[in-house]
């Protein structure tokens, strides 16, 4: 099940279509039955959990809590337990994204769905620490944009 909360107010957002999109891609990587959780926030808080978990004192567009953490990129999730199909926790500052959007040439909302592309590809073990490891998440990340217009 995918959950979305959302604890901000300033900027309207399409959560029905943010879900939609969320539920695509699962079943596009072959996770349609597990849980994602999905917060959308200010930068204050976005800025509190990066601060407490990625010791970096300031806002950022996203933030992604992997259920597996040790999965590796196309690695598979094998649950043991219905509790094992999840794949975690995803938090969005919407104003941050709203203000970065024109750097990347994307309205709000396309700027939005490459984030929740990117941030459920973390989930599932992607990273782009190293080049080559940026090359494989952003090959995945591009195929499952092209699929979801």
């Amino acid at each position: 099940m995918i959950t979305i909360t959302n604890r901000q107010r300033t900027i309207k957002v399409d959560t029905k279509q943010f879900k939609a999109d969320a539920q695509k891609i699962l079943e596009l990587l072959g996770y349609p039955d597990y849980d994602l959780g999905i917060l959308l926030t200010t930068n204050k808080t976005i800025q509190r959990y990066n601060r407490d978990y990625r010791t970096k004192d300031k806002p950022t567009d996203i933030l992604s809590f992997p259920y597996h953490p040790d999965l590796k990129a196309g690695e598979r999730i094998v649950p043991e337990s219905e509790e094992d199909k999840n794949l975690g926790d995803i938090l969005i500052a919407l104003e941050y994204v709203k203000k970065d959007a024109p750097n990347w040439n994307q309205t709000f909302e396309q700027r939005m769905r490459v984030l929740l592309v990117h941030g459920i590809c973390h989930l599932l073990g992607y990273d782009h620490i190293l080049d080559t490891d940026y090359e494989v998440m952003k090959k995945q990340e591009e195929l499952l944009l092209k699929k979801l217009k």
